[in-house]
């Protein structure tokens, strides 16, 4: 019979991964969200005493701060309380609620706890904390990284910037670019997407059960309960959702998931990209001191940090897409589908962040192959047909040439097999052209066909 391991942790994320995504569960685990509840929880308080309501009186500036160090100190020993009494109430947020009202006791501030959760409906404090939670650890974790990664891509691009490079379109030898630009590509798409997740909204409703105040106009009917719920939301630095069911409608997740999914799409396509020109000599891999590439082939390097965010990338766009599609919808009022898939944006950000710190450690272990890059280049001198009968075209339209079909003339030449150097040059001596053009297109090579591609670069 085999004996039972030890606890052990069931996902990567939390066991052989740890150390990349580690950031992420200060916001987007358990403790985390119970944290920013916590935060909820008596910022409400304390907006509620500072207005005097119920013949309440304003909290002192000690008084506030003591209560606010429940959620700034927030710890194991939190942490194993919200356990214990989770155990029994069954209830995530109901136990946080008791948690507070517990601490009010040992700060001496019985007099407000009636005033915990009062006239909230448990999405009021998940709507709220969620959108805290999730906005820390994109602004704090994941877009620095992204830009980490987007910045060490601008920096290769503008190292290779003329490293000219033949293109393969279709896999096919196709119109030199430099390595620079094609980098720069990337660094382009990335900078867009990334500037519309800064832009993104986090929204929070905090109007009770079914999002119509009912509750809190019962208990004061003179007070305004939207101004003072989009005051209290504001003041946490979210945005406001004044017309909701029982939760918020998760539109600004389901935007925000669908955006770093298209994050990751781009990235996925780099991978693959790297992966590709590695596997062509165009990047070497730099050794890695004691590091094993195969454990039977000694020779190997392998492109493993491209390989692993590739795969991690795709396990993060598959749980985003999930995310987006899922909290899209919720029955009537509210069905309970959202709080189970909720927990699982930590594990998508995990895994995305995971691919990003590979992409990074990748792209700080690969050099340039220039010579081999001018060799393709120098095996390829078919690409210039291009050129070629572009020039004639001109000529054509400028008096300077009899030729009636360019385009069919260089197919002839160049389709289907390779053309050197000598051969074209020799080609374009014999075409019914202008001297200025034949000129031009006998000095031009493969290398030096690269059109406006070092400029470019200086768009990102």
């Amino acid at each position: 019979m085999t004996t039972s391991l030890p606890p052990q942790p069931l996902s990567p994320l939390d066991g052989r991964y740890r150390g990349a995504v580690a950031g992420l569960a200060d916001y987007l685990s358990e403790a985390g969200l119970n944290r920013a509840r916590v935060e909820v929880e008596v910022e409400w308080i304390i907006t509620l005493t500072d207005r005097s309501l119920f013949g309440s009186t304003p909290l002192t500036a000690e008084q506030k701060q003591s209560l606010r160090a429940l959620y700034e100190e927030f710890g194991p020993a939190e942490i194993a309380w919200l356990a214990e009494k989770e155990a029994v109430t069954r209830h995530d947020v109901k136990a946080v609620e008791y948690l507070v009202r517990d601490r009010l006791a040992t700060l001496g501030l019985d007099a407000v706890a009636e005033l915990t959760h009062f006239a909230c409906t448990s999405e009021d404090i998940n709507s709220a904390s969620y959108a805290l939670t999730v906005r820390r650890a994109v602004e704090t974790v994941w877009l620095p990284k992204l830009r980490e990664v987007t910045a060490t891509l601008g920096d290769l691009a503008r190292e290779h910037r003329d490293a000219a490079m033949l293109s393969r379109t279709h896999g096919q030898p196709a119109t030199p670019s430099t390595m620079g630009k094609e980098l720069a590509v990337f660094v382009w798409r990335l900078e867009r997407v990334a500037r519309q997740i800064e832009s993104g909204e986090y929204l929070a409703k905090f109007s009770g059960a079914t999002g119509t105040w009912s509750a809190h106009l019962s208990a004061a009917p003179d007070v305004d309960w939207p101004a003072l719920s989009r005051e209290f939301i504001e003041g946490l630095g979210l945005g406001f959702n004044v017309l909701t069911t029982q939760i918020e409608s998760h539109d600004w997740q389901v935007e925000l998931y669908d955006r770093v999914r298209h994050a990751g799409g781009i990235l996925h396509n780099l991978a693959t990209d790297v992966w590709t020109y590695i596997s062509l000599g165009f990047f070497a891999q730099i050794p890695v001191a004691g590091a094993t590439g195969s454990s039977t082939m000694p020779h190997k390097i392998n492109p493993i940090r491209f390989e692993n965010a590739e795969a991690n990338l795709e396990i993060a766009g598959g749980l985003l897409q999930t995310l987006a599609s899922t909290l899209v919808t919720s029955r009537m009022q509210r069905d309970l589908t959202d709080s189970t898939t909720q927990r699982n944006i930590g594990v998508a950000f995990g895994h995305s962040l995971l691919a990003l710190d590979n992409l990074q450690r990748g792209l700080g272990e690969i050099l340039l192959a220039r010579e081999v890059l001018l060799a393709d280049l120098d095996a390829n001198w078919e690409v210039l047909a291009e050129a070629i009968q572009t020039v004639v075209r001109a000529e054509i339209v400028a008096g300077r040439s009899q030729i009636t079909d360019p385009y069919a003339l260089l197919k002839e030449l160049t389709r289907g097999r390779r053309v050197g150097g000598a051969e074209l040059v020799a080609f374009v001596e014999g075409l019914d052209i202008g001297a200025d053009a034949k000129a031009r297109l006998a000095a031009l090579t493969p290398a030096t066909y690269t059109g406006l591609a070092d400029r470019l670069v200086d768009e990102v």
